[in-house]
């Protein structure tokens, strides 16, 4: 919706409408039943995207199992190193996630398979960088958060690794 276009279209009574409608499904929604896992998983990802645009790391490492481990030998530590190096050197962050498939295994092990599509502004001769990923992330669920306890990733059209 164009913000300004409700402004002229639309009379006080017709927002107010509108604001009520809104209000409603918020109250319903908030004492609904608990999300299944799918939804849970979809929040999750929504969460680490938030972090990763507000360059909130200690946000994104709560989203990390203290037993992670991949592949390329990275552990919790690493990865938080690696989150801080290329925070520092982005000046913003803007991230466009696909969540192509999601796996749940018996109620408490998950994967989700991403496409995300990453663009950042930084200090330089060009200023602005981008990339693209597929990523395989292997959750479990700790008490009541999923966490991240593995991944894999490649540049979009390379085998992940």
């Amino acid at each position: 919706m164009i913000r300004g276009a409700t402004h002229n279209c639309c009379s006080p009574i017709a927002r107010a409408a509108l604001l009520l409608i809104h209000a409603i499904f918020v109250v319903a929604a908030c004492g609904g039943p608990e999300p299944g896992p799918d939804e849970q998983l979809l929040r999750w990802v929504d969460a680490g995207q938030n972090a990763a645009e507000t360059k909130q790391r200690a946000d994104m490492l709560d989203l990390i199992s203290p037993a992670y481990t991949d592949s390329n030998g990275y552990d919790r530590e690493e990865i938080g190193n690696i989150l801080r190096l290329y925070f520092l050197r982005q000046n913003s962050i803007s991230l466009l996630t696909s969540v192509d498939d999601i796996r749940v295994y018996g109620g408490s092990a998950a994967e989700i398979d991403l496409t995300v599509g990453m663009a950042g502004t930084k200090d330089g001769v060009f200023g602005f960088s981008a990339d693209a990923y597929r990523f395989r992330l292997e959750l479990e669920l700790d008490g009541d958060d999923w966490l991240l306890i593995s991944a894999r990733w490649a540049e979009l059209g390379k085998e992940l690794h």
